[in-house]
């Protein structure tokens, strides 16, 4: 009893689901994709055959629709199943059983499709579909959890909240299953679930950033680098350890004297990261000095 959006970004090629429900782990049951292959979300009286089949079959070059009929036809439960799948060509099918528990249904969109059940109000799955179709200006993974709090805000599940997951894949085929995930995040117990569902992919941009930081950093980019930590440090500024890195980043680009500030501030609310600015002089990936007195301790 869920409800749920799987859709795939026309200008990306990514492919997406979000879900909320109350119930204990929802990203665990709910949510399946492959990248390059299409995205799919089972609920009501969880079949999770549904998700890995469904992806073997969409893989092996079969559209949503001719996936999802083979899938029922050996399903003796059928009609107490929701399922929505989407596939490499945008191409939707969704299906609730008559046995579902109301309210249930679903509205299909271009390339998206929000279905639900045991919920509130009708409204929900309708004004899923309306807030996903008008946020088109957003990234994928944000306009999704976009179309999770339009679900709440029109009633929700009618037991309340609990845990909700997004999951985000690329566009192309991955050599390996691990490859081509751009975002999977669960938040498996909590009354505001959607909220840290949207405050985790927050951090998870900032992080992500902090790749790029790093990457550009080793290729030695270091005014880049500086800025991609410093909008980091920005995005999620109760992390201290983006802004020692931040501080890092700016000894590399040889601006000490803007390194020392800000890793004055980072060791004097905790004191631990001065054995970390040690430890990397100790690796030579920090020259000695370069953060202060502080940093010429010896433990």
């Amino acid at each position: 009893m869920t409800f749920s959006i799987v859709a795939r970004d026309p200008k990306t090629g990514h492919y997406g689901v979000a879900v909320q429900s109350h119930f204990f782990s929802v990203g665990s049951r709910v949510p399946w994709a492959r990248a390059g292959v299409g995205a799919v979300a089972t609920q009501a009286l969880v079949e999770i055959s549904y998700g890995p089949l469904g992806l073997d079959l969409l893989s092996s070059g079969k559209g949503a629709r001719e996936t999802l009929d083979a899938l029922k036809t050996i399903d003796p439960k059928v009609e107490r199943r929701q399922v929505a799948m989407i596939d490499s060509h945008g191409e939707v099918a969704v299906h609730t059983g008559r046995e579902c528990t109301p309210e249930a249904g679903y509205t299909v969109g271009d390339q998206f499709v929000c279905q639900a059940n045991l919920m509130r109000t009708t409204n929900v799955w309708k004004e899923m579909a309306s807030t996903f179709e008008s946020e088109s200006s957003l990234d994928l993974p944000e306009r999704l959890i976009a179309t999770l709090e339009a679900g709440q805000r029109a009633g929700g599940d009618l037991r309340g909240m609990q845990s909700a997951a997004i999951l985000v894949v690329d566009s192309k085929v991955s050599a390996t299953g691990w490859q081509g995930v751009l975002v999977n995040l669960r938040v498996e117990d909590d009354r505001q679930p959607i909220a840290q569902l949207k405050r985790l992919l927050g951090l998870q941009r900032a992080y992500d950033l902090v790749d790029k930081a790093a990457l550009l950093l080793s290729e030695g980019k270091t005014e880049e680098s500086s800025k991609a930590y410093s909008i980091a440090a920005k995005l999620a500024p109760e992390v201290e350890e983006l802004q020692f890195w931040q501080s890092v980043s700016l000894v590399q680009a040889s601006r000490l004297e803007e390194a020392r500030k800000i890793f004055s501030k980072v060791s004097e609310k905790n004191p631990d990261w001065i054995q970390v600015a040690l430890n990397l002089q100790k690796v030579g990936r920090l020259p000695r000095g370069s953060l202060g007195s502080t940093d010429e301790l010896s433990d």
